[in-house]
């Protein structure tokens, strides 16, 4: 039997998570507080209700989301510290984006 490695499955599990369609797109959406269904919906412009209902439930699964039926969708404390853990990864997109963003994207 192998022993368990957290650090290895945990980033195992974040990948396989992240990797599906419209989950970091909705977690970024809800970076700067809670939104509504309609209201990430229109965040999100392209993703349909029923995929949007299924990111929500597994990134609620994953305790990254949380659902207040007053505010509506936001941030656990976990996917507050996801935001924080990417703020390189944003600081590195936004460089490269503007020295060959232009490139790639044509």
């Amino acid at each position: 039997m192998t022993a368990s490695n957290p650090a290895k499955d945990g980033i195992n599990a974040a990948v396989e998570l992240f990797h599906r369609r419209w989950v970091l797109r909705i977690l970024w959406e809800l970076r700067d507080g809670a939104l509504t269904f309609r209201a990430l919906r229109a965040a999100c412009a392209d993703v349909s209700p029923s995929v949007l209902n299924q990111r929500l439930a597994e990134l609620r699964e994953a305790r990254l989301v949380a659902h207040e039926a007053a505010a509506g969708y936001g941030l656990t404390a976990h996917g507050q510290a996801l935001i924080v853990a990417m703020q390189p990864m944003m600081k590195w997109a936004g460089k490269w984006w503007r020295e060959v963003g232009a490139v790639t994207s044509g």
